[in-house]
């Protein structure tokens, strides 16, 4: 009987601390212009890789902790990142607005390019890349870009080949923490739903706490393509990343 009553004590123990841990933020989401209610937002908590989105009424529920970071998106509109506090937890139906990107756009620069209908005239003046390809004779692809950025490329594409092992492990290694959030994030529904309309890598960046030529870095040197670099959605670079990292993780056991 003992054994019972402290067993129930410690499962109700862990009842607590765990709705201690998430609470719910009740909201809605509006234009900012018009002030109507916007429906199938996306709202994601970046800490904990928990998803949801707006009802017809531009109203959502999500868990929460405090000082957690809710980023909200929507297709056409300014992305919206707010830090969870305590009165947004104790007031409920806390309102956030989002701008329409028409409305939002900051100067732009126009770099404009004059030709004059010459072939050999105009030809210099297109911007050139000076990224240098290296192949390696006997493999079938295409070759392996070693990028403008830093003088010692070269050598990393062949640490790449000859050192896999060592070579994620400068890739990765120093990251982590960010990388264990791939597995949550490949996990949530809403969240792939999100990535696979997406190609701005924005999300990616913020749910991962990388640069964007960070995440261009990582696709290039796990072999992938430029074409898709540029061309492909934000679920595919995600799957493209979690592949390389699961290889990664092979190759340290």
């Amino acid at each position: 009987m003992r054994i019972v009553f402290i067993l129930s004590v410690y499962l109700l123990s862990k009842s607590i601390i765990a709705q201690e841990a998430f609470q719910y933020i009740n909201g809605t989401v509006e234009n900012d212009a018009t002030g109507f209610p916007m429906e199938s937002v996306h709202i994601l908590n970046l800490n904990n890789v928990i998803g949801t989105t707006t009802d017809n009424k531009g109203k959502f529920e999500i868990p929460v902790q405090i000082n957690d970071t809710l980023y909200f998106s929507y297709l056409g509109y300014k992305s919206l990142k707010v830090a969870v506090t305590n009165d947004m937890i104790k007031f409920e139906n806390s309102k956030f607005q989002l701008t329409e990107l028409a409305f939002a756009l900051e100067e732009i620069i126009l770099r404009p390019y004059l030709l004059t209908g010459y072939l050999d005239i105009d030809v210099k003046s297109v911007p050139v890349n000076n990224a240098g390809r290296y192949r390696i004779p006997g493999l079938s692809n295409a070759g392996y870009e070693a990028g403008n950025r830093r003088r010692n490329s070269i050598s990393k594409t062949f640490a790449a080949l000859f050192n896999p092992a060592d070579f994620l492990h400068n890739l990765f290694g120093k990251k982590g923490v960010q990388m264990q959030k791939l597995k949550k994030m490949r996990e949530s529904y809403e969240l792939k739903n999100l990535l696979a309309i997406k190609f701005d890598r924005e999300i990616l960046v913020e749910l991962l706490n990388l640069e964007r030529i960070d995440l261009d870095e990582i696709l290039r040197n796990c072999n992938y393509s430029d074409i898709f670099i540029k061309e492909s959605n934000d679920l595919q670079v995600l799957e493209a990343i979690s592949g390389c990292y699961e290889e990664y993780k092979i190759l340290k056991l």
